[in-house]
């Protein structure tokens, strides 16, 4: 028996014949379908922007946003990337902790929908280059609430934290709006955690963060313009895990967005999501190399590994879980399976895709794919680990598939780097 899939009718072997591997694989309708899915159950009134820190790649970008996603960008590449994929400076939220005077600069010549600010300096800075250019900057506030809610794999509200200003300082600080005459206060952002798998969580998170809004905006005496809630939702990656129930969380959820744009019709909402949008869509794939045993267990050697995809790896796990895995083409029979510890090749045990995974009989020349991939993939990773470099990415689009990223070559690698004349020198010199 002979296993083989395809992505949009094109076999999984071909691409790898025409690609090469190990390669990142997008299904355009798989990003599409989710898009319309959520258009279909949310509220019109909540906009859903795409965190590009999941996936900056130009032309998945490009998909979401001709579907309907806008952009939220935490670094001057990916608000240049936003843009050159056809995103509005209008449909643009920049975000993150540490953003530079060059980026805080961009925001403003480009005309960003909001500079989400995160700490009182950052608040001044924004404010004197404002003022350098005679106009007055729309800030959301980035608040760290003083509360958290359960069912995150990672809470960012509740404690000490290097994003947002706390909720406590804010609300003590009545005259902030009187101090910078450059900004204007328009809005508040709130990102409670990420990879939530419980729909009474969003439910909560999202009601809590609207009701803070409120309060920090009454407090400091400005007008609510934008409330971003944050996002985070999950996707079920290990056992014992499920996806969220779209329509189970639309029934809890646009209750709670309806109530509050009903109480302020000119408000924007926001939902920023990353993981959710682009995860399912991708598939690494990589070839196998080698097959081998030791001390009893079955080894796969693939030609690629955790230096493209470190999520694999279960960083802050205590036990190691397994990404979904499959046989993509090979002889192996699917219904009988063995264990297999799939590994890639690197000079490191840490490089293990899969630890005893359920797999068919595995040969040589095989293609195996890590599945749900397609969010913090390469760009999430060490990728310059022994001198790899980036994997191929390949987007499928109505039935054709496209190069979206060409993989690094030991040229691209080398040339960045310089040998200086006092090291020629040296060299020379030993050698004579």
């Amino acid at each position: 028996m002979t296993t083989e899939h395809d992505v949009q009718g094109i076999p999984v072997s071909e691409l790898a014949r025409t690609f090469g591997t190990p390669l990142y694989l997008y299904d355009g309708d798989a990003l599409e379908r989710r898009m319309r899915e959520l258009r279909e159950a949310f509220d019109p009134r909540l906009q859903v922007f795409f965190s590009l820190k999941s996936n900056p790649n130009i032309a998945v970008c490009a998909l979401l946003h001709a579907h309907g996603a806008r952009a939220e960008v935490s670094s001057m590449t990916e608000l240049l990337t936003a843009r050159r994929a056809g995103v509005a400076p209008g449909d643009i939220l920049f975000l993150g902790p540490g953003k530079s005077r060059e980026e805080l600069a961009a925001c403003l010549d480009e005309d960003v929908a909001a500079i989400v600010c995160e700490s009182f300096q950052e608040l001044a800075s924004i404010d004197e280059l404002a003022g350098e250019r005679g106009v007055r900057a729309p800030v959301a506030l980035r608040v760290n609430p003083g509360f958290s809610v359960k069912g995150s794999g990672l809470t960012m509200g509740g404690k000490p934290r290097q994003f947002g200003i706390d909720e406590a300082q804010l609300l003590a600080d009545t005259g902030l709006a009187q101090r910078f005459p450059h900004v204007r206060l328009m809005g508040v952002q709130v990102y409670m955690g990420t990879r939530i798998l419980t729909e009474q969580s969003v439910v909560e998170n999202s009601a809590r963060i609207f009701e803070l809004a409120e309060r920090v905006s009454a407090a400091l005496g400005f007008d609510l313009e934008l409330v971003d809630i944050g996002g985070g939702l999950g996707v079920a990656y290990f056992d014992g895990e499920r996806d969220l129930d779209l329509p189970v969380l639309a029934a809890g959820l646009n209750p709670v967005v309806a109530g509050f744009a009903d109480r302020h019709p000119r408000t924007r909402l926001v939902m920023e999501l990353g993981r959710y949008l682009t995860a399912e869509a991708g598939t690494y794939v990589v070839r196998v190399r080698y097959v081998k045993t030791s001390l009893g267990e079955r080894f796969a050697v693939t030609d690629g590994g955790t230096h493209h995809h470190m999520a694999a790896v279960g960083i802050g796990s205590f036990v190691k879980r397994n990404f979904p895995m499959r046989l993509l083409s090979g002889a192996g029979d699917p219904a009988e399976t063995e264990d297999w510890n799939v590994t890639g090749p690197l000079c490191t045990p840490n490089d293990t895709l899969a630890k005893k995974a359920k797999l068919p009989p595995v040969r040589p020349g095989d293609l195996l794919g890590v599945e749900r991939s397609g969010a913090y993939g390469p760009t999430a990773s060490p990728v310059h680990f022994l001198s790899h470099g980036y994997p191929a990415e390949v987007l499928v689009v109505d039935g054709r598939a496209h190069l979206i990223r060409e993989p690094d070559r030991p040229d691209d690698l080398l040339s960045k780097q310089r040998l200086p004349d006092a090291v020629r020198a040296a060299r020379a010199t030993v050698s004579t």
